[in-house]
């Protein structure tokens, strides 16, 4: 009799399991993947903030300038400035992905990579627009 009363506990907690698992990996899974939009999806609005606000003080003329407020998630693995282009690396469960934004003016300077919150700042030259942030 206890031995029957074990092995049907065993059973209810073993059926328990079966079921409980795969929906805790599923739940990690999509909990990650959804991490990983949102943080391509802010990347990619700074970016675009970035382009616009270059071709706006570029084409004011020099000294015109503009400042940014954006928060840089902890997923940045590099930036960068050059070719008419801002480029965003950004580390993904998949691996390294590019956030990439084209301008139609040149932009130099440098971005943050280590998460925080930064003051980005623009400022146009007589060829292009220098970009730094503190």
């Amino acid at each position: 009799m206890k031995g029957q009363i074990s092995v049907e506990y065993l059973m209810v907690i073993g059926f328990v399991a079966v079921i409980t698992i795969p929906l805790v990996i599923i739940y990690y899974t999509y909990t990650a993947d959804s991490s990983d939009e949102i943080i391509t999806s802010q990347i990619n609005q700074i970016a675009r903030k970035i382009v616009d606000a270059a071709e706006s003080v570029y084409f004011l003329g020099s000294p015109s300038q503009t400042t940014l407020k954006v928060y840089i998630p902890s997923q940045i693995a590099g930036a960068s400035l050059g070719n008419k282009e801002v480029l965003f690396n950004i580390s993904t469960r998949s691996g390294i992905s590019e956030i990439v934004q084209v301008s139609s003016v040149d932009i130099t300077g440098s971005l943050p990579t280590s998460q925080g919150a930064y003051t980005i700042t623009l400022k146009a030259r007589e060829n292009d627009v220098e970009v730094s942030y503190k």
